[in-house]
């Protein structure tokens, strides 16, 4: 039996504030990012992820041996924040000293997988209602597309969510509804899990994905259609990113969506339309078939998908 004795945290975090990576190459991550259409701004200490509907910072990056989460970043409203760490006390979780790079604000903790978890006071970054998807359709004698030149480059709005490759889906699952109090959406067996926030929150805010290890799988960013998810892919085709997954629409979240690979083996999505899930309502979750649950249409899912680049060679050779 687990450690964590109940099955959902009386309170909850809202939000991500932010992810921070570690990577070798600062200036492959500036690269591939800015290709990408985030605003890559450089500081003393790594790399700063913009988005272009606020002058939120979504993401860090820092150098390291190799790519790896250095932590995640949530946040909670005022109210909730010492409730929290005395509902995290209570499920027995391991607290910790921040990042080097990270603040001191609010608690930090280790997760069920020992990813570096920091909860803090801070916006509601999740939308409060979900905005529909935009669509260039046409009425009678009307073009509903102009020329590819009449288009500029893709700029996502917003994070939407991460995902973590873990060597135990429902562990992890338990973990974050226990201790920081989110919901499980939808999962498939034990393979892949999604949850998200209880105030008003996209399908998922953070899911897992089965792995012989931890690791970083993607972050994912919000863009207004589908004509800016195929529009993003051919932007990074012509930046040297070819590969990756998509275009397509998923099953759970129901986004369509497109994956490109990083330099490191993970991926950044673009991803539109996702399910929302509005504060103080119940998700229909189930446990879906793995075959049945991946995606509704779109190429078929290529190896690397399902690679977590993080796991040594030595390790998939034990396992």
């Amino acid at each position: 039996m687990s450690k964590y004795q109940s099955r959902q945290g009386r309170f909850g975090v809202h939000s991500i504030d932010h992810f921070a990576l570690e990577i070798p190459d600062l200036a492959q991550g500036k690269y591939f990012f800015d290709s990408f259409g985030l605003r890559v701004d450089e500081k003393p200490e790594g790399l700063e992820l913009y988005a272009s509907e606020t002058p939120h910072r979504w993401g860090r990056m820092f150098k390291g041996a190799n790519k790896r989460l250095a932590y995640l970043a949530l946040n909670c409203y005022e109210a909730d924040l010492e409730p929290l760490r005395e509902q995290a006390k209570a499920a027995g979780a391991t607290f910790a000293q921040p990042y080097p790079h990270g603040s001191k604000e609010g608690f930090w903790l280790h997760d069920a997988d020992g990813n570096l978890i920091q909860v803090r006071v801070g916006a509601k970054t999740m939308p409060d209602s979900k905005r529909p998807a935009t669509f260039r359709n046409a009425v009678g004698n009307e073009r509903a597309v102009l020329g590819r030149s009449s288009y500029g480059k893709i700029h996502p709005r917003r994070l939407s969510h991460v995902l973590l490759f873990t060597p135990d889906v429902p562990r992890q699952v338990e973990f974050f509804e226990t201790v920081v109090g989110l919901r499980l959406s939808d999962r498939a067996e034990d393979l892949i899990a999604f949850t998200h926030g209880r105030y008003g929150s996209d399908h998922h805010m953070v899911a897992f994905a089965k792995s012989e290890a931890r690791g970083w799988h993607h972050c994912s960013w919000d863009v207004p259609g589908i004509d800016e998810v195929g529009q993003g892919a051919d932007q990074m085709e012509k930046a040297g990113f070819k590969a990756g997954w998509g275009t397509g629409r998923h099953v759970l979240g129901s986004n369509y969506f497109h994956y490109v690979q990083d330099p490191w083996g993970s991926f950044a999505e673009y991803s539109a339309d996702i399910d929302y899930i509005p504060k103080g309502e119940i998700w229909d979750t189930n446990d879906w078939p793995p075959e049945d649950s991946l995606y509704l249409w779109g190429p078929e899912v290529p190896e690397i998908f399902l690679t977590n680049s993080e796991v040594q060679p030595a390790a998939k050779k034990a396992a």
